[in-house]
């Protein structure tokens, strides 16, 4: 009954009958179904005659884990044990409903929707449809007119597209997880562009001129802004609030399964001296996940870049791992760096990506043995990366035995089953016997 109601509110959308009143009201919301109508998004099959598919709502309700957003406030972690700790109901507490669903004022709203049950909807990647609603499906209307004169999102631009997901799966200062909700309860954020894509359910296409290598350009620049939104954050942690803010830092520097000093890996590696990661045994280090696959990107298309990257990165890893550090010091070195990863976004997006590069990232990734070191979150990120890129590369790249090399990279992903019990010198050795069969 649900549906069929909201398929007939999308249907009078789309034929113009409630256009007026919605266009008169710019930058307002309208809710996933407003877009359900068969017509529109809300077809059962697929349609390849036209430009979009026509059945991105029923994707979307039906297979993607975004529509249940809300629901997972109401699981016990959620609903029963975060609500107890933080005293706050998750299904109306702003904090929780920014990334659970699309939750905006009443002042925003075309038409009044209180009912956030259907979590993380169209609007919240795409933007107000207000005046773009009724209009988008006209004859001589472009994409280009609903993005730079209606206020849709342009989700075709990668480095928009990377900010618009990381705001929720890596936060921003306005939506974020702090230590004390994930002491609470709440997963810790982890994220890499091209894999999250590669399990999104598909609702688009791509163009007819589309990049033959775009899988390779989304993990580059994914990473980039990765890099860019993570300083941003650190920089609106270190510019006020509670500090330091253990989200900063590697969390299982601390949270990891302890052994006797002689089992210990950790204690075996030490403490990074006379590295550029040197510290003092006891400080909790910065969390360098969003940035060592980056690092090898850009040494492999741009060294002199790479150069000045690693050099902000290091001072901002010295100075965030102290335990006493000059905050407005670490907030202006973030916003600078920041600004240098923005610059290495726009480039990358502009970069040349073929076969070759993508085998000699995966080669430059499986014989750093920094990376296994700075931990179990950097260690995912490597994961992620050569699942990545070995499928955007298997169709042309003469491996040795393929199937070999896809189950050693699948086999990566066995150490993060108990994340706190992850250890260095295992991934080395898995990520050195991939390095082999390439």
């Amino acid at each position: 009954m649900r549906l069929a109601l909201i398929a007939v509110v999308g249907l009078a959308a789309s034929m113009n009958l409630v256009g007026q009143s919605i266009a008169s009201l710019p930058g307002t919301y309208n809710g996933p179904g407003s877009c359900s109508a068969p017509a529109c998004h809300g077809g059962i099959q697929p349609r390849y005659q036209t430009s979009v598919l026509q059945n991105e709502y029923s994707t979307w309700i039906s297979k993607d884990k975004h529509a249940h957003a809300f629901a997972v406030l109401t699981s016990t972690v959620a609903g029963k044990n975060m609500a107890r700790i933080l005293h706050l109901d998750p299904t109306t507490a702003p904090k929780c409903l920014a990334c659970h669903a699309t939750y905006v004022p009443a002042s925003e709203q075309a038409k009044p929707f209180h009912d956030y049950s259907d979590g993380v909807g169209c609007e919240s990647c795409h933007g107000p449809s207000s005046k773009w609603l009724s209009d988008h499906t006209t004859r001589g209307w472009t994409y280009e007119k609903s993005v730079h004169e209606d206020g849709m999102y342009d989700t075709r631009d990668l480095i928009k597209r990377s900010e618009k997901c990381l705001s929720c799966h890596l936060g921003n200062s306005e939506k974020y997880v702090d230590h004390e909700m994930l002491a609470a309860g709440h997963p810790d954020l982890y994220f890499e562009q091209d894999s999250f894509e590669a399990v999104e359910p598909r609702h688009w296409k791509y163009p007819p001129d589309a990049d033959n290598w775009i899988a390779l350009r989304t993990l580059a620049v994914g990473q980039a802004v990765q890099l860019r939104e993570s300083l941003n954050r650190l920089a609106f942690h270190a510019s006020g609030g509670a500090w330091p803010e253990y989200t900063e830092l590697d969390c299982f520097a601390c949270h990891h399964s302890l052994t006797s000093a002689d089992n210990s890996w950790r204690q075996e590696r030490g403490y990074g001296y006379g590295s550029a990661y040197e510290r003092r045994p006891g400080n909790p280090p910065y969390n360098l996940s969003h940035y060592v696959i980056l690092q090898k990107i850009v040494e492999t298309l741009e060294a002199g870049t790479a150069r000045q990257i690693q050099s902000q990165v290091d001072e901002i890893y010295k100075r965030v791992s102290m335990l006493q550090n000059n905050r407005p010091e670490i907030a202006s070195m973030a916003k600078t760096a920041s600004s240098g990863a923005d610059e290495l976004a726009r480039k990358l997006q502009r970069a040349n990506f073929d076969t070759a590069w993508g085998v000699r990232l995966m080669k430059s990734i499986t014989s750093d043995d920094n990376i296994p070191a700075q931990g179990e979150r950097s260690a995912e990120q490597a994961a992620m990366a050569l699942q990545s890129l070995f499928v955007a590369t298997c169709d042309n790249a003469h491996f040795r035995d393929m199937e070999q090399l896809r189950s050693a990279i699948n086999s990566l992903f066995a150490q993060f089953q108990t994340p706190s019990a992850y250890d260095q010198y295992k991934f080395a050795k898995q990520l050195h016997s991939i390095s082999a069969l390439l």
